[in-house]
């Protein structure tokens, strides 16, 4: 297929890379104006949609994904797809799609979990919103980007996938991470709480597949002085939208709130920006019982 790819940064140009790697022609646009092997680069976003028959988006937030659909939008054609993977606002996804659908161009949401690490090695999983025929006409994008693709509904209903599913995974690891200081405090070894935990009701993700105390399970960014697979700020960002979300449909989401008024306090006032989200845990252990 012929794609266009705005916005290649740490998620944007493996993930165009895959697409070359799949066979298929990729022209790529991005602000900063890095070079992707094999990807051909445009002046423009706008130069990049021309005669793209699906133009992939990977962008940093709602109001971009505004500015560059009305951008690329008129630059292509009736029947084109804009598939968009950036995690946005729920309202931000439906505007979009709905100014596509009166260009007669189709138009999905697809968020992506799996970090950095997913997007290089095309594990990705999808969470789509949008057009059932525009997603199986997606379906070897996906294959080539990702591990899985699942169509969640109408136009949105990927960010809201998302952001429900990061939203548990923000509570999960704060709750992991404060089990593992209250551990410390206890004097029960890190290595005792993990085998009990990990094969006992309070197993989860956060524990036994990206642990966040180093030397323990699985290879995570704790072994790795907490370099960022899932930065901290990006974390904030998800439960801000969820709470941005839930607000707007009426849901009492306290857990929620929570995570985010924790990974505010650790992002924004304790030298959480530029680390990975389950650092936490160092923050916590150091900070004791205030």
């Amino acid at each position: 297929m012929r794609i266009g790819f705005v916005g290649l940064g740490n998620m944007g140009a493996p993930m165009a890379a895959n697409l070359v790697r799949a066979g298929h022609e990729v022209a790529g646009f991005d602000l900063a104006g890095p070079w992707v092997e094999g990807v051909t680069p445009a002046g423009s976003a706008a130069a990049a949609a021309e005669g793209a028959e699906v133009v992939v988006t990977m962008l940093p937030g709602g109001a971009i994904l505004r500015e560059v659909a009305s951008a690329v939008l008129p630059s292509m054609g009736r029947g084109a797809i804009l598939l968009d993977c950036s995690t946005v606002e729920v309202a931000a996804a439906r505007e979009v799609a709905a100014q596509a659908a009166a260009a007669g161009i189709g138009c999905l949401d697809a968020p992506v979990s799996g970090g950095t690490g997913g997007a290089a090695a095309g594990t990705l999983t999808f969470m789509v919103g949008g057009d059932e025929d525009a997603f199986a006409t997606c379906r070897p994008l996906f294959d080539a980007m990702g591990a899985r693709a699942v169509h969640c509904g109408a136009a949105g209903n990927g960010q809201a996938a998302k952001i429900c599913n990061n939203m548990i995974l923000g509570v999960t690891m704060l709750a992991t991470c404060e089990a593992f200081a209250l551990a410390d405090r206890l004097g029960l070894s890190r290595e005792a709480m993990f085998d009990v935990v990990s094969t006992s009701s309070g197993q989860s993700w956060s524990l036994t597949t990206y642990c966040p105390a180093p030397g323990i399970g699985p290879s995570s960014p704790a072994d790795d002085g907490y370099r960022p697979g899932f930065a901290a700020e990006l974390m904030l960002k998800d439960l801000r939208l969820a709470q941005q979300a839930a607000e707007g449909a009426g849901a009492d989401t306290p857990m929620g709130q929570r995570a985010a008024a924790l990974y505010e306090t650790f992002v924004e006032r304790e030298g959480g920006r530029g680390r990975d989200f389950s650092a936490v845990l160092p923050w916590l252990a150091e900070r004791g019982r205030g």
